[in-house]
């Protein structure tokens, strides 16, 4: 044997060390990212509780509970049309535990609030659409209005007395109700509120005289005869709704508005550790379970599928720019 070669057993006992010195090197962030989640996730929802986005975040985080095998705590973050929530997750750290559900009202914001600390579609990575939530039209049974011509006739002729609601400057209660501005050409007083409950109560007791409430919050009130369905503002009838018309079926074309849920994490955060919680919302959207959930709720079953979801809240954020501009709307 040379004196320059290594003792067998001494040789493959070198070669062991070193492999193990390099997967260290390179080991911690893979071995973090395929051992995810390790830990319960923290989800924030930047409305009140009972808003319909708190509401589809717990339908759909139950679901995704089962899937990751860690707990999903829902954190209310309310505030700011949902810019206060918003704000804390685009500072958290890009690992996975840190997510948030958020409206369509979220691309509005860019546009609205010029000292905004994030950018809505730069800052954040676009995971998945959760469901789409037809907003519909609700006054008080009191109120006298009987459909939606009724709504635009008394706006058109007092427009300083007709209040409507929504659940924050900026919301997607808020933008669809402008949108129907817009497409009718009536003028009225914005009343944002900090959640649609709030919104809701005063619907019902007069205080505003309508508000484009999001279904899941406002079916109960309605089968209860507490408040009344003029007309949903999604661009085809709700599920749950079916024989409620929409506000083009109405007799104003351009008026309908797009209103959904979707899920979001820090920017940075790891492809891999993305793809993992796409899969589980998948799963979770296609189960028995969620799938009854949202039915209930008289959500729609989501329209983009996850890997479309990206692109998709680009282009909405775009034409959301445009109708921010053409309705002049500011931040309250």
């Amino acid at each position: 044997m040379s004196p320059f070669t290594p003792y067998r057993p001494f040789r493959k006992l070198m070669t062991v060390v070193v492999s193990t010195a390099a997967l260290g090197a390179v080991a911690p962030n893979t071995l973090a990212q395929d051992a995810y989640p390790s830990k319960p996730i923290k989800m924030v929802v930047p409305f009140t509780a009972g808003s319909a986005t708190d509401i589809i975040a717990r339908a759909v985080g139950e679901g995704m509970r089962k899937e990751l095998g860690q707990p999903i705590i829902v954190e209310n973050k309310p505030g700011a049309g949902g810019t206060l929530g918003a704000a804390q997750v685009s500072s958290a750290p890009a690992d996975g535990y840190t997510l948030l559900v958020h409206s369509a009202g979220h691309v509005a914001n860019a546009y609205l609030y010029p000292t905004l600390r994030y950018d809505p579609v730069k800052d954040f990575k676009s995971l998945a659409m959760l469901a789409s939530v037809p907003n519909v039209l609700v006054v008080s049974p009191q109120s006298g209005f009987k459909d939606v011509k009724a709504v635009v006739q008394k706006a058109k002729t007092e427009p300083s007395k007709l209040l409507y609601a929504s659940a924050g400057n900026g919301s997607a209660t808020h933008m669809n109700a402008e949108k129907f501005r817009v497409a009718t050409g009536i003028e009225a007083v914005h009343v944002p509120y900090r959640g649609t409950p709030e919104a809701i109560t005063d619907v019902i007791s007069g205080q505003v005289q309508w508000f484009f409430a999001p279904i899941t919050s406002a079916l109960p009130m309605i089968k209860d005869k507490k408040l009344l369905a003029l007309a949903v503002g999604s661009p085809h009838r709700a599920t749950a709704l079916p024989d409620v018309s929409t506000t083009v079926e109405a007799g104003f074309p351009g008026s309908d508005y797009d209103f959904w849920i979707g899920l979001f994490a820090p920017s940075k955060l790891p492809d891999s550790i993305a793809e993992r919680i796409r899969q589980a919302t998948a799963t979770a959207l296609k189960s028995d379970a969620v799938k009854t959930r949202l039915i209930a709720l008289g959500a729609d079953y989501p329209s983009v599928a996850p890997e479309q979801f990206d692109a998709f809240v680009r282009k909405e954020s775009a034409e959301v720019g445009k109708l921010v501009s053409t309705a002049k709307i500011t931040q309250n």
